[in-house]
């Protein structure tokens, strides 16, 4: 599924780090699930931080 969406969009003409940073976000989305649904709170709150360390360049 990420493979074709991914290359729908590189298709469409949008560039590969804005691709990355999508796909990425969901992979994050995915883990952060899985660790809540798991009960690994502190891991979800790692996550979230790296997320948003990762979003504002830091």
């Amino acid at each position: 599924m990420f493979l074709a969406t991914g290359t729908l969009l590189f298709r469409e003409g949008t560039p590969v780090g804005e691709i990355l940073a999508l796909l990425g976000g969901c992979g994050m989305i995915g883990a952060a699930i899985l660790a809540l649904a798991s009960g690994g709170r502190r891991l979800v709150a790692v996550l979230a931080e790296a997320a948003v360390r990762s979003d504002t360049g830091k």
